[in-house]
């Protein structure tokens, strides 16, 4: 089991800066995304930046159809603090 995403935000370019409900925050490069059609909405830096937390904070989302889970986020984000 993953911790639960607290909050999320954009930090330059298509990098996310995650903070954790145990306290760790991680950054999770976007880029790697954007080989997976699914995804290349996401390169419009407006949409991107519309990102927040879903309820319960078992991942975050742009929209309906355009998420990730809070374990992607925490098995491949980089450790901050």
């Amino acid at each position: 089991m993953y911790p639960k995403i607290k909050d999320v935000y954009v930090d330059k370019g298509y990098i996310l800066v995650v903070n954790f409900e145990n306290g760790v925050q991680k950054k999770y490069d976007f880029n790697r995304n954007f080989d997976n059609p699914v995804f290349r909405d996401l390169k419009n830096e407006y949409l991107f930046k519309q990102v927040k937390v879903d309820t319960g904070g078992y991942g975050i989302s742009w929209n309906d159809d355009l998420d990730l889970s809070e374990n992607e986020l925490w098995k491949n984000g980089v450790t901050c603090n």
